[in-house]
């Protein structure tokens, strides 16, 4: 009797290891698609752990707990620093247990922990009774736990989960697949922060994060256990939509020469973009963070910080789009070299954003560059590496640029107190993407070849 729930969770695990409920292979059409929907949707979900999700409940936050700004924004930086030291590890549990499987275990975490911040200030306050203790000394850490837990679930394990499943359902088509899927997720992303607040003014701020813990706690868990397939040799098939034939294990794709990360990590190459793209996470939160402010000291409005996002997105769409389609039949070492060569002219208008050519350059460069690092992150590490463990490999990548994403407001906002401006935290972007780019076009890649 005691061994009972042990046994139905293993044969739940081996179900959501194969081809259940129902043989992918007999649905009127590629199930790669499905699972490209799947994949998108479950970026989608793991918005109320990124970035722009929590914002919009800083003031709540700060209302409800006591706690200043500072104290919250540090609650977040704590809790953003923790969950990107496992996510290495959390990969390695990818490549064990397969996306479906952790796709599931991250939404109900996800889920989850909204439940644990809907409630988090009102068992600080009882505790502080309790023990006599200052409300600041509870609340703080209790929120931090709760940022891990978004931080982890759903912009380090959702995210990766849903990016690497679609990896292996089209190797032909993967980067238009990518791109497409890249459009879609791009405009959630925009339109979130709208929508959430909308979600706030209906419900109250409570009422918001438990409809947001019952739609990817319950609602998306439910569905990825029903409908996701790790990989389709699992279904009888073969990437791009081939049936697969007796033999079929004798396929490129079956026989491509996988790394592991232990191999992976003792090459430049992987630095080379580990760094590129963490760069840009640190670049580009701090000024999303900072944006009116940054503005500001420009001279320039409100409003047109918030609208700047709007050409921005627009600009980045169609270059992961259009890049994601070529990628397909060309080498990623000239988008690597494009991506940060925009980054730099970004960087460059950041500094003059005063001028009206400035704010040109920081649109174009941006957008150029934010749509390129979309590509480069969704198939450089299955391309250079292959897909055995990808998870490992790819979680590697994302703890590092999740730690970048949550030093760069920070960094920012030391050179304002220190120096008055933000510009030497530009300056310094500026020179390590210029560094980079100067590495990255010298140093060969072997492994990079047309596909």
């Amino acid at each position: 009797m005691q061994t009972a729930p042990h046994s139905v969770a293993m044969r739940l695990a081996t179900h959501l290891r194969g081809d259940w409920p129902y043989p992918a292979s007999r649905v009127p059409f590629f199930y790669g698609w499905a699972v490209a929907l799947l994949s998108t949707l479950g970026f989608l979900m793991s918005i109320p752990g990124q970035t722009m999700g929590m914002a919009v409940f800083a003031d709540a936050f700060i209302d409800a707990t006591g706690l200043t700004r500072t104290q919250l924004s540090t609650a977040y930086l704590i809790g953003t620093l923790s969950s990107a030291t496992l996510l290495t590890r959390a990969g390695r549990w990818y490549d064990q247990m397969g996306a479906r499987i952790m796709m599931v275990a991250a939404s109900v975490g996800l889920g989850a922990t909204l439940v644990y911040l809907c409630v988090a200030d009102q068992i600080a306050g009882r505790l502080s009774d309790l023990l006599s203790i200052a409300p600041v000394f509870i609340s703080f850490p209790m929120l931090a736990v709760g940022y891990f837990g978004v931080r982890f679930a759903g912009q380090g394990v959702l995210t990766s989960a849903s990016r690497n499943v679609l990896l292996v359902w089209f190797v032909r088509r993967r980067g238009f697949v990518s791109g497409l899927r890249g459009v879609f997720v791009s405009l959630g992303f925009s339109i979130s922060p709208l929508l959430i607040a909308m979600l706030m003014d209906a419900a109250g701020w409570r009422g918001a994060l438990l409809w947001m813990a019952g739609a990817v706690g319950i609602g998306f868990a439910l569905l990825a256990a029903l409908t996701v397939r790790d990989h389709p040799r699992l279904c009888g098939l073969d990437p791009d939509g081939a049936a697969a034939s007796p033999g079929s294990s004798n396929s490129s794709a079956a026989i491509q020469d996988d790394w592991s990360l232990a191999k992976a990590r003792r090459t430049i190459v992987f630095w080379i973009y580990a760094a590129a793209l963490s760069v840009h996470a640190l670049f580009g939160t701090a000024v999303t963070f900072h944006v009116v402010a940054i503005f500001a000291a420009a001279g320039r409005s409100r409003q047109e910080a918030f609208a700047y996002f709007i050409p921005q997105a627009v600009v980045s769409l169609l270059v992961n789009l259009s890049a994601s389609t070529l990628a397909d039949y060309m080498r990623l070492k000239p988008l690597l070299l494009l991506m940060l060569a925009a980054f730099i002219v970004g960087a460059v208008g950041l500094v003059n954003l005063a001028h009206p050519a400035g704010y040109v350059l920081l649109v174009a460069g941006f957008g150029t560059g934010g749509g390129l690092w979309g590509v480069l992150s969704n198939l450089v590490f299955v391309r250079q590496y292959g897909a055995l463990h990808l998870g490992e490999i790819s979680g590697l990548n994302t703890s590092l640029t999740v730690m970048a994403s949550a030093l760069g407001p920070l960094v920012f906002s030391l050179s304002l107190d220190w120096f008055g401006s933000f510009d030497l935290a530009s300056y310094v972007c500026i020179a390590a993407l210029s560094s980079l780019l100067v590495v990255a076009a010298v140093v060969r890649q072997p492994r990079d070849v047309r596909p």
